[in-house]
């Protein structure tokens, strides 16, 4: 069907997936939320959110990752409990948000069975298939027996049939990236003798028992949908061509085939099935495409994993690689996205950063560094209109100069902001040119456009003074002045061959041969890791662990970061202090005070930012109400920096 007014011929049109047909090609994929009480219960939080992944636009929410038993199943603290008829009030109240926001809604059945995280979980012991533990989780495993594959079966189909009671419209089994069902089919995990383990038809053969049951339990007019790992990566596990022979097998009890790739459990494939901003995106559409055009397979195929706009989807699944696309990162990151690209306008959506702070499961709820209001609740869950009209001054055109103009022109305010450079985004323009940092380019980009267009009074090469800003008798003062480069004591830091970290990242310095980079911290190690792909022989060093190297990024994202470190042999020297830099390297100490020359062609200072107080100052008793906000305030993270600015400016 042709789709009017706009050139997504395929994203927008219906689809018929088992007895069910989705209004579109879009599906929200499944992510932990963390918005759970502690009985595993949807709060009236939970309930909202998934009211808004509905009002998204997209076909298809499936809930993430909750356990089909609470004993041994579990692989993150906050999921929902799916597993008693006594919890199943708030199971229809999330069932209702979803259906009044026009989208039908799934939840991701999952064990974790090696897996599952010793801190969760209330047995003494996981279950698995082989007795093969996980550096770092529970090394106590039980084998299953017979009576414990029967037991997980009835796990499985019991839940689908309680949520398909209370409203739900499908169910996705989790038989991907290394939790239990891919943990039998997998050769890697699977070393079992019996009927349950050698042979490929053995293998697969309690995965289908757990379909078969789950379809037996919910009958036909229930979407199955199955998310596999289209190949698991790491040597010796199972790969595209098994996984297309399972699916002529699993397509008797399942509508919909969810395509992801790697493993949770392997750093070296971790990244397939979580791809944060340092992987391609789209990074499972060949495999996805190798399933979707084999000729035996008849259900539809949908492929997750850094799929970021309508227009990547559209191009997926025109060119046959998909029938279907997963994703909920861009669509947390802006909510509107597909009615943007709908109506013709993709360019004003908010660009995702795929720096995974969004992740629950991790000891905080569901948020994002670009879209301060997701997650949130009144009066932070959108902006409102201010009850009093006022006059602020901005000073300063960094991320949180910007987020702060923006929500205040949106409550009402007047706004006068005042940046002394030419352009807006501050210190961004710096960090947004290395290789793996588009999106934030892209970030950049639609900042600088979006707060130039939102109606404040932007005064670009007009730096603040407390004359400029008095005669314009604010309200209001928001001081956003940024941060700048820490400059510690260190003996020859002014050498011709030191360079400071942001005119290496930005590019405006060169360098080749022999790198030490002084200082183990984010920005430190990001610059390391591109001057090593750029061919450099580079050398991190800190005084901190090297443990503690690249800290303060999300879990996720940083075990990437430090594969890669070591993908690119680059050193990591921790517990070591910066001496002195001389024209041959840098003299480093020990804790035991014992010093060595690190050979060096040139010198990265990278020993973090400070609040740039300087120009905080003449501004800070100007009026009664001034307020400092970003990296001014404290050094962190676009995220921090959108944050405060955003919930400040909610209060004004």
């Amino acid at each position: 069907m042709k789709v009017p007014f706009n050139h997504y011929e395929h994203v927008f049109s219906p689809i018929k997936v088992g007895h069910t047909t989705l209004k579109n090609r879009i599906e929200f994929s499944p992510l932990v939320s963390d918005l759970t009480n502690c009985n595993g219960e949807a709060t009236q939080a939970y309930i909202d959110f998934v009211e808004a992944q509905a009002r998204t636009g997209v076909a298809l929410i499936t809930l993430g990752a909750t356990p089909v038993d609470t004993a041994t199943a579990p692989d993150y603290p906050s999921e929902l409990d799916v597993t008693s008829d006594l919890k199943i009030n708030h199971l229809f109240l999330l069932a209702e948000a979803a259906h009044r926001g026009g989208a039908k809604l799934s939840v991701e059945l999952v064990h974790a069975g090696r897996g599952a995280n010793p801190q969760v979980i209330t047995s003494p012991y996981v279950l698995a298939p082989s007795n093969i533990p996980v550096p770092g989780q529970s090394q106590y495993i039980k084998e299953m027996d017979q009576h414990d594959i029967e037991y997980v079966v009835h796990c499985f189909a019991d839940c689908a049939l309680r949520l398909k009671k209370v409203g739900f419209d499908g169910v996705m089994i989790h038989g991907a990236h290394g939790k239990l069902l891919a943990q039998f089919m997998s050769p890697l995990s699977n070393r079992r003798s019996d009927i349950y383990g050698g042979s490929f038809e053995n293998r697969i053969r309690f995965p289908l028992m757990v379909l078969k049951a789950v379809r037996e339990a919910v009958g036909k007019d229930f979407l199955i949908e199955y998310r596999i790992s289209g190949d698991e990566i790491v040597p010796g596990g199972v790969r595209v061509e098994e996984v297309i022979e399972f699916l002529k097998v699993a397509q008797e009890y399942i509508d919909l085939v969810n395509v992801s790739a790697g493993l949770n459990i392997d750093k070296r494939a971790q990244f397939y099935s979580m791809p944060p901003y340092y992987r391609s995106k789209g990074v499972n559409v060949p495999y996805a495409r190798a399933i979707k055009q084999c000729p035996e397979i008849r259900i539809p195929v949908s492929v997750v994993g850094g799929i970021i706009s309508a227009d990547m989807a559209e191009k997926i699944i025109a060119e046959g690689s998909a029938d279907m696309c997963a994703m909920a990162r861009s669509l947390l990151a802006d909510p509107e996205m597909l009615h943007k690209s709908w109506r013709g306008h993709p360019e004003e959506t908010r660009p995702c950063l795929r720096c995974y702070s969004c992740a629950g499961g991790f000891g905080s709820h569901i948020s994002c560094a670009v879209n301060p209001s997701l997650g949130r609740s009144f009066p932070y869950a959108k902006v409102s209109k201010a009850e009093e009209k006022k006059k602020v001054v901005v000073i300063g055109g960094g991320v949180a100069g910007c987020q702060a103009a923006q929500t205040l022109i949106k409550r009402g305010h007047e706004v006068i902001l005042f940046e002394k450079n030419k352009k807006l985004g501050g210190l961004l323009h710096d960090i947004n040119k290395l290789s793996f940092k588009d999106d934030l380019f892209r970030y950049t980009e639609w900042l600088c456009r979006t707060t130039l267009q939102c109606g404040a009074d932007i005064r670009l090469g007009c730096e603040a003074t407390p004359a400029k800003v008095r005669a314009e008798h604010p309200d209001v003062i928001i001081i956003a002045s940024g941060s700048v480069p820490l400059k510690p004591p260190v003996p020859g830091l002014n050498l011709k061959n030191v360079y400071n970290v942001l005119d290496v990242d930005s590019g405006r310095a060169k360098l080749s041969g022999r790198i030490v980079v002084c200082g183990g911290g984010l920005s430190g190690c990001e610059s390391a890791l591109q001057l090593a792909m750029d061919g450099c022989e580079v050398t991190i060093v800190d005084q901190i662990e090297e443990q503690d190297f690249a800290s303060g990024l999300h879990p996720i994202t940083r075990q990437m970061l430090l594969y890669l470190l070591e993908e690119y042999k680059i050193t990591k020297l921790g517990r070591h202090i910066v001496r002195s830099i001389t024209k041959e390297g840098v003299a480093v100490e020990d804790k035991d005070w014992n010093q060595k020359t690190l050979p060096a062609d040139y010198v990265v200072e990278a020993f973090g930012m400070k609040s740039n107080t300087a120009a905080i100052e003449p501004f800070r008793y100007l009026i009664p109400e001034v307020y400092v906000i970003g990296d001014a305030y404290e050094v962190k993270n676009i995220k921090n920096a959108n944050l405060k600015a955003y919930d400040l400016c909610c209060n004004i």
